[in-house]
């Protein structure tokens, strides 16, 4: 099987309140798929319908060949889940909530534990209700890999971290996904996604805009342009190009993202007298503002 989740058509509306619609995508084993979206786009709500915590209104996704409708202790031995959020009994110490948590699957994890634990620097010894926000994150992490699964869901996993902790966190994944894990990762953070993500899904109000290879959407297909005029003249004709978006102008400066013929564009530039040019490719976060605008 090289799909492990596989996802039809799916939808899961709240009453009369968006949630997703009609989403189909494959992931395949070994991929580290990023899923990518503002806040309140739908990123969490398709997640938590794949993992069963709430019904599809209409479609079908699977999870190693599962149905998610039934999903099952057989599926949820080979996951690891971390919620964007994470609540736990303030008043358990992190290594009896993580030892209970082990419980549920056949097999030690207390090895795993403490060396996950030394790895986000986290002191099993705390109580939930002392630690920060960013370590309660770090207990979840540990909670979602403590079992060595198949496949990681994370769910905006890196708030609350700081920098150095991030990067230990990607270097974890990095691991795992070497040893044949696959990561299904969502986030509004473009840049944790072009760094750790060889597929990338954008949502735009519950719905699938674009499915891309993330190197492929930011060396092929779109260009960063900026260039300096001679002397002081209108460039607005680009704001109106096709294939133009993020177009600015502040005095004889101007930049844009384009994706379509470069040939059409050249002949645009053409036009003008200038003094400096820039094609370069853009990050991900400035693709991405090329769907929202």
């Amino acid at each position: 099987m090289n799909n492990i989740i596989e996802i039809k058509n799916l939808t899961k509306k709240y009453g009369k309140n968006r949630g997703v619609e009609d989403i189909t995508l494959n992931i395949e084993k070994g991929e580290v798929y990023g899923f990518i979206g503002p806040n309140g786009a739908g990123k969490s709500t398709l997640i938590r319908t794949l993992l069963g915590l709430q019904k599809q209104t209409s479609g079908t996704a699977t999870i190693f060949g599962e149905d998610i409708k039934d999903f099952s202790t057989k599926i949820a031995d080979r996951v690891g889940y971390l919620p964007s959020e994470v609540y736990y009994y303030d008043g358990m110490k992190v290594k009896n909530l993580l030892k209970y948590s082990a419980s549920f699957y056949d097999r030690d994890c207390s090895q795993r534990i403490i060396d996950l634990a030394k790895r986000l620097d986290l002191d099993l010894n705390r109580k939930i209700g002392d630690l920060s926000y960013g370590n309660k994150k770090k207990v979840g992490i540990v909670q979602a890999l403590l079992h060595s699964p198949d496949l990681l869901i994370l769910d905006e996993p890196t708030g609350g971290l700081d920098p150095l902790m991030q990067q230990t966190f990607f270097d974890i994944l990095a691991e795992e996904n070497e040893r044949g894990v696959t990561i299904f990762l969502s986030s509004h953070i473009l840049t944790e996604v072009q760094k750790v993500c060889n597929q990338v899904a954008i949502i735009k109000e519950g719905k699938i805009i674009e499915v891309n290879n993330v190197k492929e959407m930011s060396e092929d297909n779109y260009k960063k342009c900026s260039f300096e005029l001679e002397a002081d003249h209108d460039a607005s004709e680009f704001a109106n190009a096709r294939g133009v978006t993020n177009f600015k102008q502040e005095g004889n400066d101007v930049s844009f993202i384009f994706k379509g013929d470069i040939n059409y564009l050249i002949s645009i530039i053409a036009k003008y007298q200038i003094k400096d040019l820039s094609i370069a490719e853009p990050s991900l976060e400035e693709i991405f503002m090329h769907f929202y605008k």
